[in-house]
């Protein structure tokens, strides 16, 4: 079973033995960069399955202050990071489909999810839209390896009418 929790004092050395490619540190950074990262504006969740930590991401509640796609009630997410040993088994998209009722829940003011994605990344692209995200045809030009897609997801619930 898969859960999202916030990030806790007890899961430092358990966030760093999740690893990454090489090739991928510089699409999300080092373990080391994410417990580095931690403030009143970024907040730091981890992945685990069972009681194992596989992965870790950040919402960013002043995203919207540094990037002008993301709307005022946009959450931001960074650094969303499956174990290199934990790729490929679907663990990505079922994370990435979790966020959507983990953020309702634990971030209610907000409307939506926003995100950049390598345009080098395919199979992080490929992740989260299978778990819900929809590219917004839009590119982010600004970051430090080449472009990116802007990548979205509803926050608002949708009611069901009864006929």
């Amino acid at each position: 079973m898969l859960t999202l929790a916030p990030f806790t004092a007890t899961h430092v050395e358990a966030v760093k033995r999740v690893h990454l490619a090489e090739e991928q540190i510089q699409f999300a950074g080092t373990a080391e960069s994410f417990l580095e990262d931690q403030s009143e504006t970024t907040h730091l969740h981890v992945i685990k399955v069972a009681d194992e930590i596989i992965g870790y991401f950040k919402f960013d509640i002043a995203y919207s202050n540094t990037y002008s796609f993301c709307p005022k009630r946009g959450l931001g997410l960074r650094a969303f990071v499956i174990d290199s040993q934990r790729q490929g088994q679907g663990l990505g998209t079922l994370a990435a489909s979790t966020l959507v009722p983990y953020a309702q829940a634990s971030y209610p003011e907000f409307e939506s999810i926003y995100l950049t994605v390598n345009c080098r990344n395919p199979a992080a692209i490929t992740c989260y839209l299978k778990g819900g995200f929809e590219d917004t045809n839009e590119k982010y030009l600004g970051g430090p390896a080449g472009p990116q897609h802007i990548m979205k997801a509803s926050l608002i619930k949708k009611h069901s009418s009864a006929l």
